[in-house]
């Protein structure tokens, strides 16, 4: 099973979001992005998983039609052969103001 652990931007991120964006990001890192991490990282094209311009180590990623957005880095195994997953921000567009 992959890791994760939150920054506290992602904290504070997730906070400001309302009940129905919080409970849409979940479900997609529940149902998709975990099953996406333990197919070795081949992230479907609905969650548009790609590196943030400018920054070699921070991804984005985007679900729905909306202006959902999260942004993550890869940090060590926590677990041998698991991905660790660092969330870095989530909200909307805005954050790529500060990935």
């Amino acid at each position: 099973m992959p890791t994760f652990a939150p920054t506290s931007q992602f904290r504070s991120d997730l906070k400001k979001l309302t009940s129905q964006q919080r409970a849409a990001f979940q479900k997609i890192v529940r149902e998709q992005f975990v099953s996406d991490l333990r197919n070795g990282g081949q992230f479907r094209h609905t969650l548009r998983v790609k590196r943030v311009k400018s920054t070699p180590n921070v991804w984005e990623m985007s679900w729905e039609h909306d202006d959902g957005r999260a942004t993550f880095e890869y940090g060590e195994e926590q677990r041998p052969g698991e991905p660790h997953v660092i969330w870095r921000r989530v909200g909307t567009h805005e954050i790529f103001k500060r990935p």
